[in-house]
């Protein structure tokens, strides 16, 4: 059952079937994570998805758990899957991997990704590949001094093309399987053409995005489960309606 139709169900649907069920899985972004020592759990984009559904029809309880950690990768990750992703029964997982991927081949970032979305297929989850925001594309003058040589290199990143190569790729990926895609990082590449200072829109100055663009994760993920439009889902609450019949 997709997040779209369990928004539909009634009171005998939603004690059958329970409230909405998210499983957020990624790095850092994913975590919370803004500036240099600082997460932010209410601005982080699942957490603003959670009330955008809940504004379709607030009925519905939707809950999100936070399966982020700073610093990691897909491959990484996979160890983690059951414990942390798949244990909750989830109806939709948001897989949200490749800053840190980056770092290493190609290969082994879109087998791990392959892993991940077949074992959430397998289970009958609903499933979201979420690509990110581009990475910095200069060393900033108010980068710490202590991460201002591995900025130099993630601007390399960038600047290079490798990182695109890695969203395409990924996506690519996601598609063949069958995944759907909430391409936020073709929408970072649009505010770029468009003249954005990519580097001044990322908190750290290297990978993590500024608190308000969270919302634009949010609404991209948004668009996608609900295909482009809140009509699929009604805004009816049914709680008065099943009291009555009662």
């Amino acid at each position: 059952m997709t997040v779209r139709e369990k928004l539909n169900l009634d009171m005998k649907g939603l004690i059958a079937h329970g409230p909405v069920t998210i499983v957020a899985f990624g790095d850092s972004v994913t975590h919370g994570a803004l500036g240099f020592g600082e997460i932010n759990y209410d601005t982080v984009y699942h957490r603003l998805l959670a009330q955008k559904l809940s504004a379709v029809r607030n009925y519905m309880p939707v809950n999100v758990i936070n399966a982020g950690i700073g610093g990691i990768t897909a491959k990484n990750s996979l160890g983690r899957m059951e414990s942390q992703v798949l244990c909750h029964h989830p109806d939709l997982v948001i897989v949200a991997f490749g800053l840190n991927d980056v770092n290493g081949a190609l290969e082994e970032y879109l087998a791990s990704l392959a892993e991940i979305f077949d074992r959430c297929l397998e289970k009958g989850i609903e499933t979201v590949f979420m690509s990110p925001n581009m990475l910095n594309t200069y060393v900033a003058d108010d980068a710490p001094d202590m991460y201002k040589e591995y900025a130099a290199v993630t601007a390399g990143y960038q600047n290079s093309g490798r990182m695109d190569t890695y969203m395409e790729a990924a996506c690519a990926l996601a598609k063949e399987k069958g995944v759907k895609v909430a391409d936020c990082y073709a929408k970072w590449k649009a505010l770029q053409r468009e003249g954005e200072d990519i580097t001044m829109l990322l908190a750290n100055r290297i990978n993590h995005p500024k608190a308000e663009m969270h919302e634009l994760f949010a609404q991209t993920i948004f668009d996608v489960i609900m295909e482009d439009g809140i009509e699929s889902a009604s805004k009816e609450s049914t709680m008065y309606r099943a009291e009555k019949e009662n």
